[in-house]
């Protein structure tokens, strides 16, 4: 397989300050105008959604050209121009190709995976609102995404007739939920993707949350920013400030999508004085390489946005040619710990099956513990004692 350790050429050129963002496009655009080119809504329209779309970009393999012809109700498949500029064209070993263009092994479903992996269904207390842990809650306002992962843990809902369509009703429903219940300080918004709601529609969305006043923390999750990143217009950017504290959840998988668009349309949001979190999904042949992994983790830093999440993949229907080893995540951030930055390291977790929530695994660094004895190891597999306190030692007050 294909390793694409090489940096993309617009991930280290450096440009003038001030000068226009060379935004990326295959010569299939070239004689857009740029105004076009730069407008998501343009975007939007323009996505690839076909299969002839997709066989007059790419030299589509004859898997993916089966798969492509052979979706039929499942998640559907769609990818703006922008990121289909990102991708090979010749190669479908290409790490973003393969996380767009279907394989006929979704239709591969093994007897450990679920049309609903994380449970969210069963905790489901009013449309599109899962109340899971204690004091927050997981806010589905949109079924549309600017592209649709094949290996989404939500690919039994999106995609839907409903899309982005101003929801007002449904929202308020879940939204009285919450003004009900003082315990819920937290809210994540997520779908679908809710960034591609119109900026009336958002604003309006934010504000009925904002206006419960045991509302605490507002977060949002999404892809946008890698896959779309002219949404992340100074307006918008302007709404979102408003509503403080709010963070986001930003969707990366592999250091070529850091291109200087991106990256510009994440410092837009962090001068907005918003807190920015990635989420990665561990994939196979996409992401599962310690050189990898790396170099996307100090290109997000660079790019202000703080490693969170490395996530299992979910067992989703059709996922088994995605998922790795549970040993894999456990060793990339093994490769990671010690051999980088700290703020660099995010934490490997399995959202577990059946609605338990997400769980961290790590590395073992404890070796042994007798007493008050305790035997470690660190990055560099040498071993260190550390001794606990004494209970009952004097603390000095007195």
């Amino acid at each position: 397989m294909k390793r694409r350790n090489t940096p993309d050429p617009r991930l280290t050129t450096p440009r003038r300050a001030g000068a226009p963002l060379p935004f990326a496009r295959h010569p299939r655009w070239a004689a857009v105008a740029d105004a076009d080119w730069n407008d998501w809504r343009w975007q939007m329209r323009n996505a690839l959604r076909r299969p002839e779309q997709f066989e007059a970009l790419f030299a589509l393999s004859g898997d993916e050209r089966q798969a492509l012809a052979s979706l039929g109700d499942g998640l559907p498949v769609s990818v703006t121009p922008f990121y289909a500029s990102l991708m090979d064209p010749d190669d479908p070993d290409c790490p973003l190709r393969r996380t767009i263009i279907p394989r006929t092994a979704e239709h591969t479903i093994g007897p450990d995976e679920l049309k609903d992996p994380c449970g969210e269904d069963a905790d489901t207390v009013a449309p599109g609102l899962v109340h899971r842990y204690p004091d927050r809650v997981l806010f589905l306002a949109v079924g549309t995404c600017a592209v649709y992962c094949r290996y989404c843990t939500r690919s039994r809902m999106v995609g839907g007739a409903e899309g982005y369509s101003f929801q007002r009703a449904k929202w308020q429903m879940a939204v009285d939920y919450i003004a009900r219940h003082p315990e819920i300080r937290d809210v994540l918004i997520s779908g679908g993707d809710p960034l591609l709601l119109e900026d009336n529609h958002l604003d309006d969305l934010l504000g009925m949350l904002r206006a419960v006043p045991h509302v605490e923390i507002i977060r949002i999750g999404t892809k946008i920013p890698a896959v779309l990143p002219q949404r992340i217009t100074p307006r918008l950017t302007q709404i979102l400030r408003k509503y403080h504290p709010f963070m986001m959840s930003l969707h990366f998988l592999h250091p070529s999508e850091l291109v200087p668009e991106v990256v510009a349309a994440c410092e837009r949001l962090a001068d907005a004085g918003i807190p920015l979190g990635s989420q990665t999904v561990l994939l196979k042949g996409v992401n599962d390489d310690a050189t990898v992994l790396k170099e996307l983790m100090h290109r997000l830093l660079m790019a202000r946005v703080r490693p969170y999440y490395l996530y299992q993949c979910d067992p989703i229907q059709g996922s088994a040619h995605f998922r790795t080893p549970v040993q894999t995540g456990i060793r990339m951030i093994e490769s990671l710990r010690g051999h980088t930055s700290g703020y660099a390291v995010p934490t490997f977790v399995i959202d577990t099956p059946g609605g338990g929530g997400k769980v961290p695994v790590s590395p073992h660094y404890v070796i042994g513990q007798m007493g008050e004895q305790w035997v470690l190891r660190n990055w560099a597999n040498k071993v260190y004692e550390y001794t606990d306190p004494a209970l009952g030692q004097p603390n000095g007050d007195g």
